[in-house]
């Protein structure tokens, strides 16, 4: 057999590990580094790889970034009594908000990476190893020595409804906008960012300005009422903004009572700079915005098991959605494609006791879900 010109070696290493030096490439090909600079140059001209780090065109991931953290449920066996000891049941997995979007995209087939903080502690090695076992990649993630790695705990009660939750997420502080510029080029090359409102509000600002200059979409996913002071003002550069009622209430500065007030409340976002916002409501559904208005869609009837992890579904497969695209629809048909199949998703999982549904798979969300969701445009 004929071997491949050493420019087709090049390209068959970097296609196997994109992350690959050029002193690695020099050694094993037999090359001087002048000369695998000038192969890499021409494979660039020819749009075979797409710059620094190689990334190959057809393998731009869905970049993750935000926290990775430890999850332990605690699950009351009868009625929650506040002040005293309740029986209950412990369940302990990995969790995190960009980790479990990673993972909803990871099991849906999508090219997904994380950016991540994690101690190297049993806890961090464990969140890493969990994520590369399911397609995740994790170069990129920050590995902090003599720091506890994240870790969240909710006690739900016997209906598998959240009562209350405790985080510890200092770690995400460090993903500061100095580190970020370290993975400059991992981000610059994805196909789409998403981020959680975990990460310092100096790094979202940083974010938000990057995209305006790189052209990578960004979704921005809201984690609490009291991490909305980390949004800043000026949203010029976000794609869309994933949060829930009390979450837009709090950037809004009001009660928002009413459907109507829900529906100002996203329009005055979107002069704020966003182009699209969706406002997850549980059980009720989800409003977004669109060309034609702000629209409703009901959230199908599900028999709840555990709720922790479904807005992380529900965002993941609206990412996945617009990261797929639809043939032939406006933006606004492919935000309504997109809701539709994250209430399918956010389903899926509160009828599950994972917080990632395990039986997820290739495929799933390509075929439209055949539960009825009844869609209607803000008067």
């Amino acid at each position: 057999m004929t071997e491949l010109p050493k420019k087709e070696q090049l390209y068959e290493l970097i296609r196997a590990n994109p992350f690959i030096s050029q002193q690695d490439l020099a050694t094993q090909l037999g090359l001087s580094r002048s000369a695998v600079a000038n192969y890499i140059a021409t494979l660039v001209r020819e749009r075979r790889i797409l710059g620094r780090a190689y990334v190959l065109p057809d393998q731009r991931p869905i970049l993750c970034i935000g926290a990775s953290n430890l999850d332990r449920k605690l699950r009351t066996l009868d009625r929650l009594v506040l002040g005293t000891s309740n029986p209950a049941s412990q369940d302990e997995s990995f969790g995190g908000v960009a980790r479990n979007i990673a993972e909803n995209l990871a099991r849906l087939g999508a090219p997904t990476a994380l950016i991540t903080a994690v101690g190297n502690d049993a806890s961090g090695r464990a969140l890493l190893a969990h994520a590369e076992d399911a397609g995740i990649d994790t170069r990129g993630a920050l590995r902090l020595d003599g720091v506890a790695s994240g870790a969240y705990t909710a006690v739900l009660d016997r209906d598998g409804e959240m009562v209350v939750a405790l985080a510890d997420m200092a770690l995400n502080d460090r993903l500061n906008p100095a580190f970020l510029a370290t993975r400059q080029q991992q981000r610059a090359s994805a196909a789409l960012v998403v981020a959680d409102l975990n990460l310092p509000r100096d790094s979202i600002a940083a974010l938000l300005d990057d995209s305006v200059r790189d052209g990578v979409p960004l979704v921005l996913v809201a984690v609490s009422e009291p991490k909305m002071a980390r949004l800043p003002h000026n949203l010029l550069g976000l794609r869309l903004l994933i949060l829930n009622e009390g979450e837009l209430a709090v950037r809004v500065g009001r009660r928002l009572d009413s459907d109507a007030a829900i529906g100002a409340a996203c329009v005055e976002v979107q002069r704020q700079g966003a182009q699209d916002v969706v406002v997850t409501r549980g059980a009720r559904g989800v409003m977004y915005t669109s060309p034609t208005g702000v629209m409703r869609l009901d959230a199908p009837a599900v028999d709840v098991v555990d709720v922790t992890g479904a807005g992380d579904a529900f965002a993941a497969a609206v990412a996945w959605s617009l990261h797929s695209g639809s043939e032939g629809a406006s933006e606004g048909a492919d935000l309504g494609l997109a809701c539709r199949r994250g209430l399918q998703l956010s389903a899926l999982t509160i009828e599950c006791e994972q917080t990632v549904c395990p039986a997820l798979e290739p495929g799933q969300l390509d075929v439209p879900s055949a539960i009825p969701l009844n869609e209607s445009v803000l008067d």
